[in-house]
């Protein structure tokens, strides 16, 4: 059975990595294979790597209060590389209110802090089809 490819990226300024990589590793230790981008990435360089590398689905994970500008752009750009279908979803601080602006713009789902690594595991298997 092919494994489920996951990217996690971290967009913009953030500085602070810890959720993505616990993320991560929930992931890995679920089975799928991920690819983490490291900090401080572009919206390009997060879509570049994601198309490169083929994934099933994207993970943005953001502090910095820029999702209302960062991940417009990287679903933009996503279209514009004929891989508007891989689906992305997000977590980190982001306020209450603008999680229905991001979900109309096409992000499939928002992890507040506190949720459990075992939602966001059953949220990949259901949507990301290898």
């Amino acid at each position: 059975m092919k494994k489920i490819r996951v990217l996690i990226a971290k967009p913009g300024l953030d500085g602070h990595d810890r959720g993505a990589k616990v993320i991560a590793r929930a992931l890995s230790d679920a089975g799928m294979e991920v690819i983490y981008t490291g900090l401080r990435q572009t919206p390009e360089q997060i879509v570049t790597a994601a198309v490169q590398e083929d994934v099933n689905c994207i993970g943005l994970s953001i502090l910095s209060g820029a999702h209302k500008h960062l991940f417009p752009e990287i679903l933009k750009l996503l279209k514009e590389r004929n891989a508007g279908d891989i689906p992305v979803f997000a977590g980190g601080i982001i306020p209450k209110e603008d999680i229905p602006g991001l979900k109309k713009i096409g992000i499939q789902a928002v992890f507040q802090p506190g949720t459990s690594t075992e939602d966001v595991v059953t949220f990949i298997r259901k949507v990301c089809d290898p």
